[in-house]
């Protein structure tokens, strides 16, 4: 059973990512969520670089999982706004749209950048 989720899950991201190409004026900002942690980044597709990084280890607080996930979405608009950036392209992965993930877009969206 586990191995059947895990390649559904697999064959979910391969299908949501080939859909998605980020460039450096319209950089991928692309999920990730732990059990503990979640993770964002801009990527550069064309060049394969990570653009910019935030995650809620860099948080350390006692809040919410969802309210971490808003604020690493506000702060990856933050840095996004430092390097010039104003538009991505979400790519939410093998997860669905709700939850942490949900949450990371709002921030995100909430702190100024277009997805």
């Amino acid at each position: 059973m586990e191995k059947i989720t895990r390649e559904r899950k697999i064959s979910r991201k391969r299908r949501n990512r080939a859909k998605i190409f980020g460039t450096a004026e319209q950089p991928r900002l692309s999920v990730f969520r732990s059990n503990r942690f979640t993770y964002a980044q801009l990527i550069d597709d064309s060049k394969g670089n990570t653009l910019a990084a935030a995650s809620t280890k860099e948080l350390g607080g006692k809040k919410a999982k969802t309210e971490q996930a808003r604020a690493v979405g506000e702060i990856l608009a933050e840095k996004a706004k430092k390097l010039g950036i104003k538009k991505t392209v979400f790519n939410k992965g093998p997860y669905k749209y709700h939850g942490r993930v949900k949450a990371v877009a709002e921030g995100a969206r909430k702190g100024g950048l277009n997805l």
